[in-house]
């Protein structure tokens, strides 16, 4: 059940508010500003409802809500009398004056909500021409094939994935993936490398480069390859 955190003055209004918006499948809680920030850590709401009829302080509200929103990536809608018009700020996601129709108040919560979370599901994919690294499954697709990795190779093309561009030796690579207690030698790195091109490459996709006399990277995006990176 979606957590909406309503921030205003106590009073029968809001508290029907927090009702309506209940008996739409949200749980709700109501806090003055004081109480915000203890709420949002101990609530961790999904959105934020402000109210901004003229019984909020303006003192430190546009700051403290632009904080929340850069610490928990949290979506904001403001109730707003049409007389405080001037006091919409950039930091809101949405706005509707009051009176407000409950129905539209609904939906607008629904798709913001959406939108986040479509958000945060993408920031837990990696992709790249066709190349899927989905790093809360810890699974990994090419077009509509799931690809069978070890869990080292796994973790080696997470690493370069995730760092797209950037080149790392042989070294490196093997103190990120198999730690600087490993006692195995830096070609375990290409042994690993060379089993994954041979899983996610062919003659269509080609996602990891070698830099000559260097290491390797991710390929990225948009850049041609200089002379001393090759694909073997």
């Amino acid at each position: 059940m979606p957590r909406l955190l309503i921030i205003g003055q106590k009073s029968k209004a809001l508290a029907e508010v927090s009702s309506e918006l209940t008996r739409n499948g949200f749980a709700c809680s109501i806090a003055s500003v004081d109480e915000v920030v203890e709420l949002i850590h101990r609530q961790s709401p999904d959105l934020l409802l402000i109210e901004m009829n003229g019984h909020l302080p303006d003192t430190g509200l546009s700051e403290l809500i632009q904080n929340m929103k850069r610490e928990n990536s949290l979506p904001v809608i403001a109730l707003v009398s049409r007389d405080r018009l001037d006091g919409i700020d950039n930091y809101l996601d949405d706005f509707l004056f009051s009176p407000y129709n409950d129905k539209e108040l609904v939906l607008r919560i629904k798709r913001l909500l959406l939108h986040r979370a479509q958000g945060l599901h993408d920031s837990e994919l990696i992709k790249c021409d066709g190349l899927v690294i989905d790093l809360a499954k810890c699974e990994v697709t090419l077009g509509s094939r799931v690809v069978r990795l070890t869990f080292k190779e796994y973790e080696l093309l997470r690493f370069l994935a995730s760092n797209r561009g950037r080149v790392y030796t042989r070294e490196a690579l093997l103190n990120k993936i198999w730690g600087y207690d490993y006692y195995g030698g830096d070609r375990t790195v290409d042994v690993h490398v060379r089993r994954l091109r041979s899983k996610i490459e062919d003659s269509k996709h080609t996602f990891i480069e070698t830099v000559r006399n260097i290491g390797y990277r991710f390929k990225e995006d948009g850049i041609a390859d200089a002379p001393f990176v090759t694909r073997i």
